[in-house]
């Protein structure tokens, strides 16, 4: 479903990233790991159109999407969960679920015309954001304003959901919350992208890994294949 390859990015004079390859097929659950500063964000942005890349390709469904601008890559059914959340402080959790609802679904899906997110079916996934719907988004605790933020990236009804740190800064018990949603987001049959440092959660949950060492992809695997291979998470992903 997205297809990046070869993919080079830079701020200025400072290259980031230098040939990312990676996929995610549909109903597939990847992640994006790697030590803080390795390009994981930028690859991101990259993809999404919020940083234009300076070479490689990015597709979906294999149509070249590469440097399009955001709400064209939204459109062909990729849905951001921003790193820092990024909800709208002063709309209430109401206001920011309708504001990004797409009424039918992505063309390609099974079903399109239906939406499969509905605001009752985010309700009915995340209850505290039904209890806390006319709240200001400012008022929201960090483990509220993730749901919320993931609660608006559905509401796109995308194909593909992307989470940039996807528990960073939460409690531990917040955290086993937003596991246990994405898993229900999983078996809904979305395809997800994931970045997190939690990678005993993430191995639990994905079936590929894509590691990302100084803007370069320096290992992927599936999840028996990294439990098999500790050195991995030694060499990789411990500070």
């Amino acid at each position: 479903m997205l297809k990046v390859e070869a993919l080079e990015s830079a701020y200025g004079d400072s290259r980031i990233l230098f040939g990312i390859d990676l996929f995610v097929g549909a109903g597939e659950v990847v992640t994006l790991l790697g030590r803080n500063g390795m390009g994981k964000t930028t690859t991101v942005k990259s993809v999404f159109g919020l940083l234009k890349p300076r070479g490689g390709r990015v597709s979906i469904d294999g149509e070249d999407v590469t440097g399009r601008p955001p709400h064209v890559v939204a459109k062909r059914g990729l849905g951001l969960v921003p790193e820092g959340r990024q909800i709208f402080p002063t709309l209430s959790v109401e206001e920011n679920l309708v504001a990004t609802h797409r009424r039918t679904s992505v063309s390609g899906r099974s079903g399109a015309g239906a939406p499969k997110w509905t605001l009752d079916s985010v309700y009915a996934l995340f209850p505290r954001l039904k209890e806390r719907r006319r709240n200001m988004g400012n008022q929201l605790s960090g483990g509220e304003q993730q749901m919320l933020a993931i609660g608006r990236a559905l509401m796109t009804n995308p194909r593909l959901v992307v989470l940039d740190e996807a528990t960073e800064g939460l409690a531990p018990l917040i955290r086993e919350e937003i596991w246990a949603c994405l898993t229900e987001i999983r078996n809904a049959g979305e395809a997800i992208l994931v970045i997190d440092k939690n990678v005993d959660a993430l191995a639990r949950f994905a079936d590929r890994h894509v590691v990302i060492e100084k803007g370069r992809v320096a290992w992927v695997g599936t999840t028996a294949e990294l439990k098999a291979t500790p050195e991995v998470k030694e060499r990789f992903l411990h500070v």
